[in-house]
């Protein structure tokens, strides 16, 4: 298990909510008032990447030294309020203060500067051995359910299912027909494995299922998304999902307009989701037998989406409580 004592929080003392969601977790993780930290960034979704550097990474790694927090610390987690994309080229937030230690630049296109060098990596992470660190975020559309979010890790437990695989047979060109064999491969261990799978390769868009431990779909990138039917599935705490649409975390803001967004599966009970701020290309997607396969042996939220991401300096970010690990 990993411990809180590798853990920090982050919120922008400019929002009441996003110190609340701090403090809130902080005492249900009882972690110490070292781990805490209060920095001084605008709370808006988008922020120029000269303010990025002064209002949110240099004050974060300049607490992490001070606290000598630096090399023990594995997991940051961000809260409500701090900026979700960097403004020049669209980047995660959560991804480049992550990997602020690798003074890596910022790419425009996937090229070696953005491989993550933990991918593929069914291991526990150490920010010793990888130097960088794995981000997450507590958000969502309301108070409530961001609350729900980490009492929900707090709840989690091992289930044998169910795991919801949504895939689309009419994509099956390219980097698309890679995510859906990706999800056939998660289900055919899974299935070896004893879980319970639902493994759809029709073309309706799968709704009304309870009870879901996985999810993995197109999203509104289906031919046939339904959106009633995407608001109808139910999860299980300690549950992770992904769907691969490239812009399912642009905003935590109630809004029928634009792609589906990850905030509905929050809202309806997933514990750890993956999401992307802008156009990560399907190349960045998690592969989902990967996700799957390490969240089932013992790895935590952060470690199993992480794992399953091939790109870290990009446009990613994970929503849910790091130490979330209900198989470990």
């Amino acid at each position: 298990m990993q411990r809180v004592s590798n853990v920090v929080v982050i919120a922008t003392r400019r929002s009441p909510d996003s110190v609340s969601i701090a403090q809130y977790y902080a005492e249900k993780r009882k972690l110490p008032s070292t781990h805490i930290f209060t920095i001084d960034c605008v709370p808006q979704e988008e922020v120029p990447l000269v303010e990025y550097r002064d209002t949110i990474e240099k004050p974060v790694m300049d607490l992490l030294r001070q606290r000598r927090l630096e090399q023990s610390v594995d997991f940051l987690v961000l809260t409500r309020g701090i900026p979700l994309r960097i403004r020049e080229g669209g980047f995660s937030v959560d991804c480049a203060l992550m990997c602020a230690p690798l003074k890596r630049p910022f790419s425009t296109r996937p090229t070696e500067a953005n491989l993550n060098p933990y991918f593929g990596k069914n291991e526990r992470f150490s920010r010793r051995k990888y130097g960088f660190y794995l981000a997450t975020r507590l958000d969502g559309y309301t108070m409530q359910h961001i609350r729900d979010l980490i009492d929900n890790a707090l709840k989690a437990k091992r289930a044998n299912g169910v795991f919801l695989l949504d895939l689309d047979p009419k994509r099956n060109s390219g980097g698309y027909r890679a995510i859906n064999e990706s999800m056939r491969a998660a289900a055919r261990l899974l299935r070896q494995r004893g879980f319970e799978v639902i493994l759809d390769e029709e073309e309706a868009f799968v709704g009304a299922v309870r009870d879901i431990m996985g999810y993995y779909s197109w999203g509104s990138n289906d031919h046939k998304f339904n959106v009633l039917s995407y608001r109808s599935l139910r999860f299980r705490p300690g549950s992770i999902a992904e769907t691969a649409v490239s812009t399912s975390a642009r905003t935590f803001r109630f809004t029928d307009k634009g792609q589906s967004l990850i905030a509905d599966l929050i809202a309806q009970g997933a514990t750890g989701v993956k999401g992307y701020v802008s156009e990560p290309y399907t190349a960045a997607l998690c592969r989902a037998e990967v996700m799957f396969d390490c969240y089932t042996r013992g790895r935590t939220i952060a470690e199993s989406l992480w794992a399953a991401s091939p790109f870290i300096m990009w446009k990613d970010l994970v929503v849910g409580d790091p130490l979330c690990a209900p198989f470990a």
